[in-house]
């Protein structure tokens, strides 16, 4: 498939000048002032017991109500180095802003995604000397992060202001993981995500380019690394494991948000199927509609009930023009002169909860039927990325996760530590980072005997 195989299409759901408008729109001065103010600064904050990496919450919005913006985002830095896109990405509705004493007494809970989210563009604007100098290495040994998202950037930042020696190793040409190439624009941009590994680099950690397993072996990383960090996060997306997933038309979910964060001039046109029920599937189909799509259909093999997306994802979704269809379960796409022309379905049933505490699905015999389309969006989960670790190096490897100790990251293997998704089969940017830390300074510890 290549960058022009779409192209303009005849309407489009907002403006091709700029397709992609923030979700949420910055808070001014003022408003943040008056925002700020409504919290009720609570002792035991339970919006800080919600936060995966528990920022205290009630002690930055403060700051932001007495106008002391630089101390705002420093508290946020101190236990969030990625701050900046949580605040954008992190969904809050079940996290720190679900927790709010507000909702309790059903009143609107305090908006800490945006206050997060004014702090750090502030910080970013004119950043502190401070935080950004690096820090001089005090120790000799030196730590290898493989893979450049959010847990290799948190543990990398973590560990370099204690002195040590760090390098990112990732296969991209840009760090940032998912942030950087997988997030939908609308969420978090990637000039975003770079200007904290700009930061983040700053500080004097070290990035390389480089393909683990095959450019650079564990051997040879083995060899220069005292210690090293798993960051890695998952592969690709799962195939659908149909006939016609091959042919033109046809682009996994991550594929199509990279393609169109890394090609401004890609659009997209006529009608799209988007293919699960989960987070990024929403997000394909957000942006597809933004992109041009005249339709965006999202089939899902189960009810709404059992779909997996964050509710407030499903809304919004509903809202951008995006129409779903349950109980459908793909079998085929029919391709007419090489492209993908039409989905094959067949209805169904949910039966008894099966492993996933879900329905299993079950096909109603003789209810095929076919759905025409210009381009069919597969988003049904990540494969997971551990077969360089597969009977090797000692790491314990169950269900095609890293096998770690929780509160450490620490492998079966002393000299490896993991976080993100990769031990966790994927989750949010906020718990990614809580993992990056909490291994840095087990890493720490191990370190200094």
């Amino acid at each position: 498939m290549t960058k022009n195989d779409f192209t303009p299409g005849s309407e489009s759901p907002v403006s091709m000048e700029q397709p992609f408008p923030e979700l949420h729109p910055a808070l001014d001065p003022h408003a943040a002032a008056i925002e700020a103010s409504r919290c009720l600064f609570c002792y035991d904050a339970p919006c800080t017991a919600a936060c995966p990496t528990h920022i205290d919450v009630p002690r930055f919005i403060k700051k932001i109500a007495t106008g002391n913006l630089r101390g705002s985002a420093l508290t946020i830095l101190k236990s969030n180095v990625l701050g900046l896109s949580c605040a954008r990405v992190c969904p809050v509705d079940v996290l720190c802003e679900g927790a709010c004493v507000m909702v309790r007494d059903n009143y609107k809970p305090i908006e800490i995604g945006r206050l997060q989210r004014f702090a750090m563009d502030r910080f970013y604007e004119k950043p502190d000397p401070a935080w950004s100098t690096p820090s001089p290495i005090t120790h000799t040994e030196k730590v290898g992060c493989v893979g450049g998202g959010p847990a290799s950037l948190a543990c990398s930042a973590e560990l370099r202001r204690r002195g040590y020696s760090v390098t990112v190793i990732d296969n991209r040409p840009q760090p940032g993981g998912l942030n950087t190439y997988g997030v939908a624009e609308y969420k978090l941009r990637p000039q975003d995500s770079l200007r904290e590994v700009d930061m983040i680099r700053s500080l004097g950690v070290e990035f390389r380019q480089a393909l683990v397993g095959e450019g650079v072996s564990l051997e040879e990383i083995e060899k220069e690394f005292a210690l090293v960090f798993l960051g890695m996060g998952l592969g690709t997306m799962q195939r659908l494991g149909i006939p016609g997933e091959s042919l033109h038309g046809v682009i996994d979910a991550l594929r199509f948000i990279e393609r169109y964060k890394t090609s401004p001039d890609f659009r997209v046109k006529g009608r799209v199927v988007v293919l699960g029920g989960g987070n990024t599937a929403i997000d394909a189909a957000n942006a597809a509609r933004r992109l041009g799509a005249e339709e965006v259909h999202l089939f899902y093999r189960r009810s709404e009930r059992e779909m997996p997306a964050f509710k407030s994802e499903y809304d919004r979704s509903k809202v951008e023009g995006v129409r779903f269809h349950w109980l459908a379960q793909p079998m085929e796409i029919i391709g007419f002169e090489g492209r993908a022309a039409a989905v094959r379905f067949v209805e169904t049933r949910l039966g008894a909860p099966d492993h996933s505490g879900r329905g299993a699905v079950i096909p109603v015999p003789g209810s095929h039927y076919e759905f025409a389309c210009d381009m069919v969006i597969p988003a049904i989960g990540q494969e997971r990325l551990t077969t360089l670790l597969e009977n090797t190096r000692g790491i314990a490897v169950k269900n095609g996760l890293v096998v770690v100790d929780r509160p450490t990251g620490r492998t079966t293997n002393p000299r490896y530590f993991a976080g993100g998704d990769c031990i966790n089969g994927g989750r949010e940017v906020v718990d990614a980072v809580a993992d990056g830390k909490r291994a840095a300074l087990a890493m720490a510890e191990q370190l200094s005997g």
